[in-house]
């Protein structure tokens, strides 16, 4: 294959712009070091990339999960039931065993004010003094 369109692509991945993602990041994976399954024929890696796409050296689903992987941040695993710890006995601690322990702060909590308080707090402010600064 001398050239490689979209066309070449197309029946392989009939979205052009899913395409462009897929060849993009294998492009990139390329550029890390991982090994092509075409020869480069002096070509650079995003041409590579969609010829080994266009011969179907690599599967678009696995591609598509690679990018997936690739762009997660967090990925949650599932934890078996079992592994659930069953909580232990509870433990009364004493003012004996809290000594050089700091006390916890108060909760603060924001939600308190009525509308009415609110209204009055925010009538109340100065607006700051005017400069030439600004």
């Amino acid at each position: 294959m001398a050239r490689v369109t979209v066309e070449d692509c197309i029946d392989k991945v009939p979205n052009r712009f899913e395409l462009v993602l897929l060849s993009s990041h294998r492009s990139r994976q390329i550029s890390s070091g991982s090994q092509i399954s075409v020869e480069r024929d002096n070509d650079k890696n995003p041409v590579v990339a969609l010829r080994e796409i266009a011969d179907e050296q690599l599967s678009p689903g696995d591609l598509k999960e690679d990018l997936i992987h690739s762009l997660q941040k967090h990925v949650e695993v599932d934890e078996p039931e079992d592994a659930i710890e069953t909580p232990v006995e509870e433990v009364v601690a004493t003012s004996e065993d809290m000594v050089g322990v700091p006390e916890t702060p108060p909760q603060i909590t924001f939600d308190n004010l009525s509308e009415e308080e609110l209204l009055a707090g925010i009538q109340g402010l100065v607006p700051p003094e005017k400069t030439d600064d600004f």
